[in-house]
C-alpha cells in the first residue's frame, strides 16, 4: 500500500484542510509555497496517465472549490502533477500539488527554500 493510500486510511496522519466521499487535501509536510496542499483521489491511480477522465472531472471540481476554501482562487495559485519518474513524481499516486499565497516565481517549485516565504 502506497504513503497516500495509508493517509486516505487513516494509517498515517495528516494535516487534513479538505475531505469529500471521493477525495482529499492535506497540507504537503515540505511547502514550497505559504499555501502548499496535495489533492489526491482516495482510489488509488499511480498517475495522471491511468486516471478514467470522469475521476479528472469530479476532481477538477473538488479543487475549484478548496483554492475558494483557502481563499487563492481570486489571486492565483498553481496546479501541478508530476508524471512518472522523469516528470519527478516521487509517490505513485495521482496527486496534485496546489501552490498559492504569494506572488509564485517561474520555477519556483524546484528551487524555493521555505524560509523565503514563510
Amino acid at each position: 500500500m502506497c504513503l497516500f493510500c495509508k493517509i486516505v486510511n487513516k494509517e498515517i496522519p495528516a494535516n487534513i484542510e479538505k475531505e469529500s466521499e471521493d477525495f482529499l487535501a492535506f497540507h504537503d509536510i515540505n511547502p514550497k509555497a505559504p499555501v502548499h496542499l496535495l489533492v489526491i483521489p482516495k482510489q488509488h491511480f499511480d498517475s495522471f496517465n491511468d486516471v478514467p477522465p470522469e475521476v479528472m472531472a469530479a476532481m477538477t471540481t473538488f479543487i475549484q472549490e478548496l483554492v475558494d476554501h483557502v481563499d487563492i482562487k481570486a489571486s492565483g495559485y498553481r496546479l501541478i502533477s508530476n508524471i512518472g519518474e522523469n516528470g519527478g513524481q516521487e509517490v505513485k499516486h495521482l496527486h496534485w500539488h496546489v501552490l498559492g499565497g504569494t506572488k509564485l516565481r517561474f520555477g519556483h517549485f524546484t528551487d524555493a527554500d521555505p524560509k523565503d516565504f514563510l
